[in-house]
């Protein structure tokens, strides 16, 4: 988790990745905040930060007393992941307009980058 955004935010993005891929299927149980703040040598506030947004998100839900667990994704999180690639595709469309890039050429790129990631999958 070694990029320029908080701690936080970066474990964040893993548990949503995490549960997106299908890694961390509804009703999974998560590290406790202790335990994953010992994990990673931060606070047990950043921590606690992370799980509160996810839990404001809907990812997870905590149950007082036995811990956090991924919520049923198949209501909240479709959505979530679909406004999120929609976002990260506009801001490629974007980037490749200011770099030039015509269309055609950005959705094969498009398509080489997944068919990279489905033989990365599959070796």
């Amino acid at each position: 988790m070694a990029d320029g955004r908080p701690m936080y935010l970066q474990l964040i993005e893993q548990v949503r990745q995490r549960v997106a891929i299908g890694d961390w299927p509804s009703g999974h149980e998560l590290p406790s905040i202790r335990e994953l703040a010992a994990e990673l040598s931060v606070s047990v506030i950043t921590i606690k930060r992370a799980y509160l947004e996810l839990e404001r998100e809907g990812v997870i839900v905590t149950r007082h007393g036995r811990g956090s667990f991924v919520a049923d994704t198949n209501v909240v999180m479709p959505d979530r992941f679909n406004r999120d690639l929609d976002r990260h595709l506009e801001a490629a469309a974007r980037l490749a307009a200011q770099l030039g890039i015509d269309p055609e050429t950005l959705e094969l790129r498009l398509r080489d980058a997944t068919n990279a990631l489905t033989q990365d999958v599959s070796s």
